[in-house]
């Protein structure tokens, strides 16, 4: 059975796992020191190059959250949620990150828009029931292009309206999830505002929404539609990105071990390169400059889910 629930993964006491994470822990002090200098000495400087800087923090922090999420550096959920909860994008709230992603980890339903939280396919009885706008908008959400531009607008917007509808429904759970998400984000616009004295519509505008474009990067093609779960899932081999992606880019392995830290992918995947190519099936690039030059104006797929039963879309 897979550990995708990391409350079950246990590689001894909780020190001896913690010391181990040594990597993880120094990641997350290079992302926090680096947004506040970023933020605090450079900005005043040479804004632009500082608003460029933390652009690249937002995404490495999300990608730390990410590993948090996962169960590194600690065993332990609150604290991992105490050391990389804040959140430095903005949009999405950490414990609803957190439910969803690994809702996402079930292997045998992913792609499926009734089953996957990250799906961006339609089956076809929703997507009939779309306006045209709404269609063109999505349709251009998945080309790379689209997806940086309106990637992180769509996906935060789309994550909302759904945690909306709940909320109202009386689920206290993604209630409290965004409450604990709307004072963080104060604690966030006090440093930017009081600390970096940087306008928060600027921060919100720059680093936080090209941050999550970059995400956005990453997760374009991590999951195609195949009728064997390991198929749905990719392997871009080489990148510049990798590191900044915690090498969530060997998204197979990532899914198959998923209570494996970030530091160990690579030796992972070099240890059976083929077969890990073998098992998915081949989905494999080269690097992001493959994806970004095939499909940049052009959709990598339909959004039309190919076997997924009709129903409104959760």
């Amino acid at each position: 059975m897979r550990d995708i629930e990391y409350k079950t993964i246990r590689r001894g006491s909780f020190a001896a796992q913690t010391m181990a994470e040594w990597p993880t822990w120094a990641a997350i002090l290079l992302c926090y020191t680096s947004w506040l200098l970023l933020g605090g000495l450079l900005y005043p400087a040479h804004p632009v190059l500082a608003l460029a800087g933390m652009a690249v923090m937002v995404a490495f922090h999300s990608s730390l959250q990410h590993e948090a999420i996962h169960g590194h550096p600690t065993p332990s959920a609150l604290c991992n949620e105490l050391l990389v909860g804040l959140p430095l994008g903005l949009a999405y709230p950490y414990r609803r990150y957190r439910t969803t992603h690994l809702l996402h980890h079930r292997d045998e339903t992913l792609t499926d828009p009734h089953g996957d939280p990250e799906s961006y396919y339609w089956d076809r009885e929703s997507w009939s029931q779309l306006g045209r706008a709404r269609r063109l908008l999505l349709t251009a959400n998945n080309t790379v292009l689209g997806r940086l531009l309106l990637g992180p607008l769509v996906g935060s917007l789309r994550f909302f309206l759904h945690d909306l509808r709940h909320i109202g429904a009386g689920d206290r759970t993604i209630r409290l999830a965004w409450a604990i998400h709307a004072l963080s984000v104060l604690a966030v616009a006090a440093m930017v505002t009081r600390g970096f004295h940087m306008p928060f519509w600027l921060y919100a505008l720059g680093p936080a929404y090209a941050g999550n474009a970059l995400i956005g990067l990453r997760s374009y093609c991590e999951h195609q539609w195949h009728e064997t779960p390991d198929g749905r899932t990719i392997i871009v081999e080489r990148s510049l990105l990798s590191l900044l992606f915690l090498y969530n880019n060997l998204h197979v392995v990532h899914h198959a071990r998923p209570g494996e830290p970030w530091f160990r992918m690579p030796g992972l995947y070099a240890q059976d390169r083929a077969g890990w190519q073998a098992r998915n099936r081949g989905y494999v690039y080269r690097g992001y400059r493959t994806i970004i030059r095939r499909h940049f104006l052009r959709p990598k797929e339909p959004l039309l889910h190919p076997v997924s039963p009709a129903g409104p879309r959760p």
